[in-house]
């Protein structure tokens, strides 16, 4: 890569994200890099992600939807990708390669100006959302420096509440002890109320859901990392009522029971 992408992945603590949302990761057929954001955009964006593929045959790859918007060059487009409860697919074939902006739980409401629960579930152009025309951003030799330019484009404003959501939604993920929204409005000096209308404003989707999501997360963490896993015990402490709650959700969202999943993944 070149320009300013370049430049980007020299910084010592590149960003990680949460890796575990990648389903049976295909670490030999996929290259995923997550490259930092330049300052003026990190208070919205919290990483670029650059997925590469050379395959010989069809490859479909799940991941799991987190509580952010993405940003994606597609089809000569940019396509923004509102929280979606759904499992997300693709189908990857030949050689190829896409470019996207992961933001901040909080960081797509200073672009969009208005309640991120407007493009929740819904898939649409760039244009379409934000009022920028969006077809030449897709295109380049530098794609980063491209996508860049147009989200400055936008003119962003740093948010005082932005921010503040963002930390809680990072703090639920630091924290597997946060098991019910309730927990977290406590821990926000919040009503749980409030809190529901301050996710559906910056987020775009309830607490409850961000929740039980991180510890999916946790879960599908721990059957990639190859150790002998007590479903039982994790249910417990993940807040799940028990080891057949934890299944249930877990198979609705990953596609199997967390033991067959573990095994397909190669951890036995």
């Amino acid at each position: 890569m070149r320009g300013s992408a370049a430049v980007l992945n020299k910084r010592d603590n590149p960003p990680r994200g949460r890796p575990e949302a990648i389903v049976r990761p295909a670490a030999p057929l996929l290259d995923v890099e997550r490259i930092a954001p330049r300052a003026e955009l990190a208070d919205f964006v919290d990483y670029y992600w650059l997925t590469r593929w050379n395959l010989r045959e069809p490859h479909r790859q799940q991941v799991v939807p987190q509580p952010r918007v993405h940003i994606a060059g597609e089809g000569g487009r940019l396509l923004v990708h509102g929280v979606s409860r759904e499992p997300f697919f693709r189908t990857l074939t030949g050689t190829g390669q896409v470019l996207g902006a992961a933001f901040h739980a909080g960081g797509f409401r200073p672009l969009l100006r208005a309640s991120v629960s407007t493009v929740s579930g819904t898939v649409r152009t760039g244009r379409e959302v934000l009022g920028i025309d969006d077809r030449s951003a897709a295109r380049g030799d530098d794609p980063v420096a491209a996508l860049e330019e147009y989200l400055l484009r936008v003119a962003p404003e740093p948010d005082a509440t932005a921010t503040l959501v963002t930390g809680l939604v990072g703090e639920v993920a630091q924290r597997p002890d946060i098991v019910r929204a309730d927990q977290l409005a406590r821990h926000a000096g919040l009503g749980l109320r409030s809190l529901q209308r301050l996710f559906a404003e910056y987020v775009g989707i309830g607490p409850k859901w961000v929740v039980q999501r991180s510890r999916i997360l946790d879960a599908t963490a721990a059957a990639h990392a190859g150790e002998p896993v007590e479903w039982a015990d994790l249910a417990q402490r993940l807040g799940f009522s028990d080891q057949a709650h934890l299944t249930r959700v877990f198979a609705q969202i990953v596609g199997a029971p967390p033991s067959e999943y573990r095994r397909r993944a190669g951890n036995g």
